[in-house]
């Protein structure tokens, strides 16, 4: 009996688990030229498989290049090798074509090869879009780091694996679009520099205008292979993405003036489903590029729209990555940099503190930019009063400039609770069922008139998740007493919890509240008191405690709220708060 395609795929993958056994150690050529002829064979019956083999035999290359030492024949064989590997994965591989399309140029002056480690992340969102895996993709990243050229490469490989379906490419200005179109022109007629024709030898070029922004491979027809295009000039009737296409938007907001008017963002939004969406085939994918100046801004819009969807993902890689560090540097380094200085030690070293965390931008070959220089950046922007520009170009969080209710300023914080037993531990909880809208119970722990938001739900995960979280932070806390708002299916969920607090062995009682009252109009009265009455961890001791905080700081009485329910749960706490009577009572001399 003929062996089928399957079990042919699985010896080879036995074999090739001894092979990558075998290149781990030796340097000789040998192991990765019988891996290029397992992974030719694999190709053909599991290619998803055989593409992370290719990766492991890439990984592995390296070091085996190095044990080769002196012998440049078998470290030259090994490079071929690797090569064929690269070659054999391009046409469905993206990272495979970035590697291979530069593979003849110097590695000092390739784009993807420095910049792989950190932009791997970006590499496979596209991957996946290509892998019928996702519908939406957007990115956000610091300016100058490589997110537009990834989407440039991205996007002619696109167009060599399906040469006949119409992508589109659109931003804010024509400067934008001619530069891009320019640049994929040059992936896909430039052999000399890279290697686009060597992986897809069909997809010959029949066509392009500098004057159209335009690109057609294999026939010209109505709708070429790429079509470039501000999202302000003529693209009704002009344009189409086919079946297999990309709507590729790249920074469709010009600039923080722009952003700043929610008319403009208005029409702008307008315009994208007017002129770029309405224009996609079934099957067509969209790619989001770009900076977060606010939050109703296109982006923001498109992920808002495909919320709980596992078919839309957002990448976003800050600038610095948050966590603080410090070093001990030599003092003319230090001097160098002073404004970082936080320690002498006196000794002729000096403790330089980063508190907003390593730059994730420090490629190879010197390329990238350290944490000095963010750090530089971040301290002039906040100087000049446009911290909104630090965040929002440069660690990818938007927030909006102008009527902010709980703006940090004003907030109080503390490091940890007053001594002594507090007063009471109240909570209340702002509940949800099924949906995207979070379910938030902030805990307060009384000292007199002061009330320290001590722990934090917040959670938008299914009823059956979130309850036992609602719970569990009662019991932990020891509340003696909450609230919880009835509207929906509050009621239940009110019933639900105390039954859990009950089976935990902890005695609470739970209050039930139907709220009537305008939601907005009741935050903003209530903010004052939050204010002065509240006081928030310095330190985030969670990820759901610090979602709290950003929903809570980011919150506007301007334009749209993605998350309103911090804002709402503490308007409630307030309420509640304020209800709760304290009596004493104390022996007097009768009066009479």
């Amino acid at each position: 009996m003929a062996e089928s395609g399957i079990a042919r795929a699985r010896r080879a993958q036995l074999v090739l688990d001894q092979v990558a056994r075998d290149a781990a150690s030796s340097s000789s050529a040998e192991p990765f030229r019988d891996a290029l002829a397992m992974l030719t064979i694999m190709a053909r019956e599991e290619p998803v498989v055989e593409s992370a083999y290719a990766r492991r035999f890439y990984e592995l290359a390296s070091d085996a290049v190095v044990r080769a030492g002196g012998d440049l024949a078998e470290a030259e064989e090994v490079l071929r090798c690797v090569e064929g590997i690269l070659r054999l994965n391009a046409p469905f591989d993206l990272d495979c074509y970035m590697l291979f399309t530069e593979w003849n140029r110097d590695p000092s002056k390739q784009f993807w090869l420095p910049r792989r480690d950190v932009l791997m992340p970006v590499c496979e969102g596209f991957q996946d879009l290509a892998d019928d895996l996702l519908d939406v993709l957007t990115v956000s990243l610091p300016p100058r780091v490589g997110k537009s050229t990834t989407g440039i490469f991205a996007v002619t490989w696109q167009m060599g694996r399906h040469p006949l379906d119409a992508n589109v490419m659109s931003g804010h200005s024509d400067k934008l679009t001619k530069n891009f179109h320019m640049e994929a022109l040059g992936i896909i007629s430039d052999a000399y520099t890279y290697r686009f024709r060597e992986v897809f030898p069909d997809a010959r070029m029949v066509g392009s205008s500098m004057a159209e922004e335009t690109v057609s491979l294999v026939r010209e027809g109505r709708f070429p292979t790429l079509t470039c295009r501000a999202v302000k000039g003529t693209l009704t009737g002009a344009v189409e993405v086919g079946h297999n296409g990309l709507l590729y938007c790249d920074d469709m907001v010009s600039d923080r003036e722009e952003a700043l008017s929610a008319d403009r963002m208005d029409k702008l939004y307008d315009a994208y489903l007017s002129q770029l969406f309405d224009r996609k085939l079934s099957g067509a994918k969209e790619v989001h590029v770009g900076t977060r100046w606010v939050p109703n801004d296109v982006i923001g819009r498109v992920v808002e729209s495909n919320a709980g969807s596992r078919r839309c993902r957002t990448i976003v890689i800050p600038a610095l990555d948050g966590v603080p560090w410090s070093e001990v540097m030599g003092r003319r380094e230090a001097e160098d940099r002073h404004a970082f200085v936080s320690e002498d030690l006196g000794d002729g070293t000096v403790v330089v503190e980063h508190p907003w965390g390593r730059s994730n931008f420090e490629y190879k070959f010197g390329t990238g930019f350290d944490t000095f220089y963010y750090e530089n950046v971040r301290r002039k922007l906040e100087e000049a009063g446009a911290a909104d520009s630090w965040w929002a170009k440069y660690m990818g969080a938007p927030y909006w400039i102008d009527g902010l209710m709980f703006p940090e300023s004003e907030l109080k914080f503390y490091d940890e609770l007053p001594e002594g037993e507090p007063d009471g531990v109240i909570a209340v909880c702002d509940t949800k069922d099924r949906g995207a809208d979070y379910a938030v119970e902030p805990i307060g722990y009384v000292y007199g008139d002061r009330h320290y938001i001590h722990d934090v739900v917040c959670d938008n995960s299914l009823p059956e998740v979130v309850e036992p979280k609602l719970a569990a932070a009662l019991v932990r806390n020891g509340v003696g007493i909450a609230q919880f708002e009835s509207n929906s299916a509050g009621g239940r969920v009110a019933d639900s919890v105390a039954q859990r607090c009950r089976e935990a062995g902890h005695s609470v009682e739970i209050r039930k509240k139907f709220s009537t009252e305008n939601k907005e109009t009741r935050i903003l009265v209530d903010s004052a008191w939050v204010k002065e009455h509240c006081y928030f961890r310095s330190e985030p001791p969670s990820e759901e405690y610090a979602m709290f905080m950003g929903m809570l700081t980011r919150y506007t009485t301007e334009g749209r709220n993605k998350h309103d329910d911090a804002p709402d749960a503490m308007s409630m706490y307030k309420r509640f708060a304020s209800g709760i009577i304290s009596a004493s009572v104390e022996p007097m001399d009768r009066p009479f």
